[in-house]
C-alpha cells in the first residue's frame, strides 16, 4: 500500500528553498528534506589497491571518493522500550530487531516468506507495537537508507568465526545476525522490502528488491528457490514520513535536473562513455575545471545518492528504459548477452573490504549473471552490486559469484553536486590503518577473500599464497588438503620462533599499500565483490 502512496506523495512534495536548508543544518535540528539522502558512512580513503595513508588533493588520483565528503551523518535515537530507532535524518521510525518469533534471539525462524511478510505490519498494529499503529513494510529506498558502508563484505568465507566481521547495520542500534546463526551461509542476512522488480526472474518467478546487510548489497531476489521452496527473509517494518524515497525533479532547462526532494542536482547526460574506478573519479575531477553546465563542485556520487535516483518502475524488459526517471538519458549499451541495454553507473564508494579493491555500483540496465550457460538479468534494474575497480574484464568471461555476476570494471558515470554547498562538505578522512582481518577457518583459493602472502589475523590462520596466485593455479582437493597442512605446520614453526611480542604485532599490522608483493594479475581484485 505504502509504495503506491508514494507515488501520490510525489505530487506533495514542496521545494525547499537553500536558506531553509542551511539554517537546519547550522542549527543541528536534522534535515527539512522530504528525502534525506543519509551518508553512508565511509571516513577512509583507498586507491584501487589498498588503503590510502595520505589523503589525495584535488588534482591528484583518487581525488573526490566517499571518504572524503560528509553529509547528514547518521543520527539514530532509542526509543525508551528498546524495540524502536528514530532516525533524525530521515524521519522514519524503525522496528530495532526483526525478531518474529520473540524469544530474543535471531534464527532462521524468524524469517518469513513473502505472503508473512506483507502480514507482518498488521500483527504489529493490531499490538500497537512500540505504542504504534501505522507500521509498513519499508521500500527499498527507505530500506536502503540504514546501510553503513563502514561493514565488511564475508563473501567466499567458510570458517564460522564472525567475531572479525563487521555489518553493514549499526549494531548499537539494530539487532543482527549472520546466515551462520540461521543454519545458512553466512552472507544470509538479506531483509526484504516491499518494492518488486516490474521485470521477472530468469526462471520465471518474481523478484522482491531487498538488502543484504552481511555483504552490503541490493539484489533482487527470487521469490521461490531452485527447489521450489519459497525464499525467505528478516523483516524491519518502518513508520513516519511517507514521502521518504519520492523524488521531486525539476529540468532546469541547461542539461542538469534538480531533485527538491533530496537537495541534490545532477547532469542530465551521463559520461557518454566507460571507464575504471581511478578514471572515473579523475573524470569529474576535469569537467570541474570545465564549470561544467556552469558549475564546478560536481563530485562522483556516493552509492546512497545515485540509488535515490534509480525509478523502481522501470526497466529494460518493461519499460524499455533505464530504471530512471524520462527527464534522464542513458547512453545505450550492447550488453554480455548480445541485448541492447542500459550501463552501470559508479559510485565514490568503496565496497566492503579493509583492502579496497571493490567500489559499490548501481544497474540501471540489467545486472547480467551467467547461470545455467546462458547470461541472465539475476538481480534486476536497480540492484547494487561492486566491480573491481582497476583489472582485465576478460579475465571474468562467464562473471563471478554464485551467480556469475557480470564482472565489467568499465562502468559510466553521472556527477552530482549539492543545491545547497552547506549541506555537504570536506571532511579530514581518517588514516588510521585498517586490520588485516582473518578469521579462523580462512577463504578457499577460490573464494574471494581478502589477497595476501603470508598473513595473520584474529583466529591465527595463515596464507601462504596470495589469493589471486591460488585462484590462477586452480588447486585439485587433494591439493587444497596439502595447503592447508603446509599452512598449520608454517603457522607452528612460526609460533616457534617468533616472541609473543612480535606475534602480536603479526596480528595486528596490515602491510601499508605496496608493501604486499608483486600487483595481482589484471582481473583478480581483493575480495569477491
Amino acid at each position: 500500500m505504502h509504495c503506491k502512496l508514494a507515488i501520490i506523495a510525489a505530487l506533495l512534495v514542496l521545494p525547499i528553498s537553500p536558506a531553509s536548508l542551511a539554517q537546519s543544518v547550522a542549527s543541528g535540528q536534522g534535515s527539512p528534506l522530504s528525502y534525506c539522502v543519509v551518508d553512508t558512512g565511509h571516513r577512509n580513503v583507498f586507491s584501487d589497491r589498498g588503503q590510502l595513508l595520505m589523503v589525495p588533493k584535488p588534482g591528484e588520483p583518487f581525488f573526490g571518493q566517499d571518504g572524503q565528503y560528509q553529509s547528514h551523518p547518521f543520527r539514530y535515537e532509542l526509543g525508551r522500550d528498546g524495540k524502536t530507532v528514530h532516525d533524525k535524518n530521515t524521519g522514519l521510525t524503525w522496528q530495532s530487531s526483526p525478531d518474529t518469533d520473540g524469544d530474543g534471539i535471531l534464527t532462521r525462524r524468524d524469517k518469513l516468506n513473502w505472503t508473512r511478510a506483507q502480514a507482518r505490519p498488521a500483527v504489529l498494529n493490531a499490538a500497537r507495537f512500540g505504542s504504534y499503529d501505522d507500521w509498513r513494510l519499508p521500500t527499498i529506498k527507505e530500506l536502503y537508507s540504514l546501510i553503513n558502508f563502514r561493514g565488511m563484505d564475508p563473501s567466499g568465507y567458510s570458517g564460522t568465526d564472525t567475531s572479525g566481521l563487521i555489518p553493514f547495520i549499526d549494531t548499537r542500534y539494530f539487532k543482527f545476525a549472520y546466515g551462520l546463526s540461521t543454519g545458512e551461509r553466512i552472507i544470509d542476512s538479506q531483509y526484504a522490502s516491499c518494492t518488486l522488480y516490474v521485470s521477472k526472474g530468469w526462471q520465471g518467478y518474481g523478484k522482491l528488491f531487498g538488502v543484504n546487510f552481511a555483504d552490503g548489497r541490493i539484489k533482487g531476489y527470487d521469490l521461490e528457490m531452485p527447489d521450489g521452496s519459497e525464499k525467505t527473509f528478516f523483516v524491519l517494518c518502518v513508520r513516519g514520513n511517507t514521502s521518504y524515497g519520492v523524488n521531486d525533479f525539476k529540468d532546469n532547462g541547461d542539461n542538469t535536473i534538480s531533485d527538491r526532494a533530496t537537495g541534490l542536482m545532477w547532469a542530465r547526460q551521463d559520461s557518454g562513455k566507460a571507464m575504471n574506478w581511478q578514471e572515473a573519479l579523475a573524470w569529474v575531477q576535469a569537467k570541474n575545471t570545465e564549470n561544467y553546465f556552469g558549475h564546478g563542485d560536481w563530485r562522483l556520487p556516493s552509492a546512497k545518492e545515485l540509488q535515490s535516483i534509480v525509478d523502481y518502475r522501470r526497466s529494460p524488459d518493461t519499460t524499455r528504459s533505464a530504471a530512471i526517471d524520462p527527464l534522464f538519458t542513458c547512453t545505450r549499451i550492447t550488453n554480455e548477452a548480445g541485448q541492447a541495454d542500459y550501463p552501470c553507473y559508479w559510485t565514490a564508494t568503496t565496497h566492503g573490504t579493509t583492502i579496497g579493491g571493490a567500489a559499490a555500483y548501481i544497474a540501471f540496465g540489467r545486472a547480467l549473471g551467467y547461470m545455467g550457460g546462458v547470461w541472465h538479468d539475476v538481480h534486476g534494474a536497480g540492484c547494487q552490486r561492486s566491480d573491481p575497480k582497476a583489472g582485465n574484464p576478460a579475465t571474468f568471461p562467464f562473471g563471478r559469484g554464485p551467480q556469475g555476476d557480470a564482472i565489467r570494471i568499465a562502468n559510466y558515470v553521472r556527477p552530482v553536486r549539492n543545491l545547497d554547498s552547506k549541506s555537504v562538505r570536506l571532511v579530514e578522512a581518517d588514516l588510521t590503518p585498517l586490520p588485516a582481518w582473518r578469521p579462523q577457518g580462512g577463504f578457499g583459493p577460490d573464494s574471494g577473500g581478502p589477497e595476501s602472502g603470508i598473513m595473520r589475523g584474529p583466529g591465527g590462520q595463515f596464507h601462504l599464497l596470495p589469493r589471486f596466485t591460488a585462484e590462477r593455479m586452480r588447486f585439485s582437493p587433494v591439493q587444497r588438503k596439502q595447503m592447508a597442512e603446509l599452512e598449520k605446520e608454517t603457522k607452528a614453526k612460526l609460533d616457534k620462533i617468533l616472541t609473543p611480542e612480535q606475534v602480536k604485532i603479526l596480528d595486528e599490522i596490515r602491510p601499508p599499500e605496496g608493501e604486499m608483493g608483486p600487483p595481482p594479475p589484471p582481473g583478480f581484485p581483493p575480495r569477491r565483490s
